[in-house]
C-alpha cells in the first residue's frame, strides 16, 4: 500500500488526464448513444486507467476501475433508456475514482473501504451481487467461545422463553429496519442475542450468539449508524437463529461471522462483550470509523446530514433575529427601514423552508408577507397582526427542529395552514411535555435495571432496592397521564413483584425470574424509548412481549 500511494505521485497527472479524457468521451456518448467511436475511446482510456492502477499497486482503486471498465465494456453502441441505470453509474463511479485518487494524493493513506458504495453501485447496475461491508477485511475465524458457567436448566429451543426471546429480537428489528429510534431497537436486540448467549452457554450453537452480541453492542457503542447493509445483516441474523434454534448440529455461515466481527473491529467498542470477542480473535483498530468513513462518503458524493443541521442551525439564528424585530415593533420603536429588512428575511426564509421539504413552515411565513408589506406602506400595525406573525414565527421554530431529526418527534404531525399556527404550536409544545415525562419514566425504568442488577451482584441485598417499588410507582403514574392505562398496568405488576417477592420475602428469586423481569422492563423500556408512545401504531407488539415477560413472573395480567 505504500508503494501504491508513494508512486501515485510519479503517474498522478498522466492517470487525471486518462481519467477526465474518459469522463468526455463517456459524456458525449450520452449524449450521442449512436457513436460507438466515443464509447469505444472511453474503454480505451479505461484500460489505461486500470493498468496505471494495477502497476502502482492501488488495489481498491484498481478494483473500481476494473469494475467501470467491465460495465463500459457491456454497454452496446445505441444503447437505449435500459441502459440509463449502468451509465449514470459509471458517469458517478469515474467522478469517484478522481476525487478518491485526489484524497489520497494529499492525506497519502489508501482507505479502500471508501470505494465500496461506488462499487456496489455498479455493481447492483449490471445486475450482479454487491460486495460486503467486510470485504477488504482479514480475520481468523477457527476461535472458539470461551468456556462458562452452564445453565441452570437444559436448553430447550421450544421452550416458552427461547420464543420470547426470539420474539423481542425480531421487535427490535423491525424497529431497526423502519429507523424508529435505532439505538433502542439495538438495545433490545442485543439484549435478546445476550441471553440466548447465556442459555446456550458451552453449546457449539452459542457461538454465533456470542458473537453476534459482541457485534450488536459495538453497533450502539461505536454508534455505527443504520446503513442498508447492516439492515441486511440483522435480517439475515435473525433467520440464522431460526436454523440454529432447529439443528442441534448447527454451524454458522464463516461469512456471517466475518461481517458481525468487522463491526466488531469498526466500532472498537469498550463493552465487556465487545472487548473479549476482539482479545480472543486479535482484532487490531482500523485507521477509520464508521463516522470518518461517512464524512468521506460525502466529500466524495455530496451534501448529507451534516449540512442539513448546518442549515437547521443558521435558520435558528435568523429566526432569534425575527423575535428580536418582533420585540421591537412591539415596543414601537422599529424603523422603516427594519421593517423592510423584516420583509426580505420573512420572504428569503420561506424560500429556504420550501427547499428543504418544510413547505407549511414556507407557506406560514409566505402569508405574512402582504401583512408586513402594509406596515412598510405606513398601514396601522395591529396587535392581533402581530400576535399572528408571532405565532407563526413559532410555529416555524418547532418544524425546523425536524431537520435535526428527532427520532421521538415527527414534524409532519403539527403542519398547519397558514393562520392556525397558534394551534399548531401548542400542540408542539404539548408533544414537548410528554417527551418531558417519557425521559423521567426512562430514568425509573433505567433505575430499576441498575438496582436489580446490583441486588444479583451483591446477593440479595435488599438495601439496593429500596426506592425501586416508588421509582416504578412514579413511572405508572406518568405512564397514565399519556393514556397509557396497560403499560401503566405491567410497570405496576412489575413494582408488585418486586415489592413482594424479592423485598417482603427471605427468599432471592432465581436468576432465571430476575432475567425475566428485567426483560419486562427492557421491554417497556423500549416502548417508550422507541416513540411509540407518541406513535403508537409504530409498535404494536411491544407491551405483548412486556406482558409475556409478567406473565411468565406468575403474575396475571390483561391479554
Amino acid at each position: 500500500m505504500v508503494t501504491g500511494v508513494t508512486s501515485l505521485s510519479v503517474v498522478r497527472d498522466e492517470l487525471f488526464t486518462t481519467i477526465d479524457e474518459a469522463e468526455l468521451s463517456l459524456e458525449q456518448f450520452i449524449a450521442e448513444r449512436d457513436n460507438g467511436s466515443l464509447l469505444q475511446q472511453a474503454v480505451e482510456n479505461l484500460q489505461q486507467v486500470r493498468g496505471t492502477l494495477k502497476l502502482i499497486e492501488l488495489a481498491g482503486a484498481e478494483m473500481l476501475a476494473q469494475e467501470v471498465l467491465q460495465q463500459a465494456t457491456d454497454i452496446p453502441a445505441g444503447a437505449g433508456e435500459e441502459r440509463d441505470g449502468q451509465l449514470s453509474a459509471l458517469s458517478n463511479a469515474l467522478h469517484v475514482l478522481r476525487r478518491y485518487l485526489e484524497i489520497v494524493d494529499a492525506h497519502r493513506q489508501e482507505v479502500p473501504e471508501l470505494l465500496l458504495p461506488a462499487i456496489n453501485e455498479l455493481r447492483q447496475a449490471g445486475a450482479q451481487p454487491v460486495l460486503p461491508e467486510s470485504f477488504f477485511f482479514s480475520v481468523r475465524l477457527d476461535h472458539g467461545r470461551p468456556a462458562s458457567n452452564p445453565p441452570a436448566v437444559a436448553f430447550d429451543p421450544r421452550s416458552v422463553e427461547v420464543k420470547r426471546l426470539r420474539h423481542m429480537y425480531q421487535i427490535g428489528l423491525l424497529g431497526f429496519l423502519r429507523e424508529e429510534n435505532s439505538t433502542a431497537s439495538l438495545k433490545l436486540m442485543l439484549r435478546a442475542m445476550a441471553r440466548l448467549d447465556s442459555l446456550l452457554a458451552n453449546d457449539e450453537r452459542g457461538r454465533l450468539c456470542w458473537i453476534a452480541a459482541a457485534a450488536l453492542e459495538a453497533q450502539v457503542d461505536g454508534q455505527l449508524l443504520p446503513r442498508k447493509t447492516r439492515k441486511v445483516l440483522f435480517s439475515r441474523l435473525d433467520r440464522e437463529l431460526k436454523q440454529l434454534l432447529l439443528s442441534a448440529s448447527y454451524e454458522a455461515p464463516r461469512n456471517l461471522l466475518k461481517e458481525l466481527l468487522y463491526l466488531v473491529v469498526l466500532a472498537d467498542s469498550r463493552g465487556a462483550r465487545a472487548t473479549q470477542v476482539r482479545e480472543i480473535f486479535s482484532l487490531l483498530p482500523l485507521p477509520f470509523t464508521d463516522h470518518l468513513l461517512e464524512e468521506s462518503y460525502q466529500r466524495l458524493a455530496g451534501p448529507g446530514q451534516a449540512v442539513m443541521r448546518s442549515l437547521s442551525s443558521a435558520i435558528r439564528d435568523e429566526l432569534s433575529g425575527l423575535k428580536d424585530q418582533l420585540d421591537l415593533i412591539e415596543r414601537g420603536t422599529v424603523s422603516a427601514d427594519g421593517l423592510s429588512h423584516l420583509h426580505a428575511v420573512l420572504g428569503k426564509m420561506a424560500k429556504t423552508l420550501g427547499m428543504v421539504g418544510l413547505s407549511s413552515a414556507g407557506n406560514a411565513l409566505q402569508a405574512q408577507l402582504p401583512v408586513v408589506t402594509g406596515w412598510i406602506d405606513q398601514a396601522p400595525i395591529e396587535p392581533g397582526q402581530l400576535l399572528k406573525l408571532a405565532d407563526a414565527v413559532l410555529y416555524v421554530e418547532s418544524m425546523v427542529a425536524s431537520l435535526d431529526h428527532d427520532a421521538r418527534y415527527d414534524s409532519r404531525s403539527s403542519e398547519a395552514k397558514p393562520g392556525d399556527e397558534a394551534t399548531s404550536f401548542a400542540n408542539h409544545q404539548l408533544n414537548e411535555a410528554r417527551i418531558v415525562v417519557i425521559d423521567e419514566a426512562l430514568g425509573g425504568l433505567a433505575l430499576a435495571k441498575r438496582s436489580i442488577t446490583a441486588y444479583l451482584e451483591s446477593n440479595g441485598e435488599k438495601l439496593n432496592l429500596a426506592n425501586v417499588p416508588f421509582s416504578l410507582q412514579a413511572v405508572r403514574g406518568g405512564l397514565w397521564f399519556l393514556d397509557q392505562p396497560r403499560a401503566a398496568v405491567l410497570v405496576g405488576a412489575c413494582a408488585d413483584y418486586i415489592e413482594k417477592q424479592m423485598l417482603e420475602t427471605q427468599q432471592m428469586p432465581s436468576e432465571q425470574m430476575l432475567e425475566t423481569l428485567a426483560d419486562a422492563l427492557t421491554s417497556l423500556e423500549y416502548y417508550l424509548e422507541g416513540g411509540a408512545v407518541l406513535r403508537p401504531e409504530t409498535s404494536p407488539s411491544v407491551l405483548d412481549l412486556a406482558a409475556e415477560s409478567v406473565r411468565a413472573l406468575g403474575l396475571s395480567v390483561a391479554a
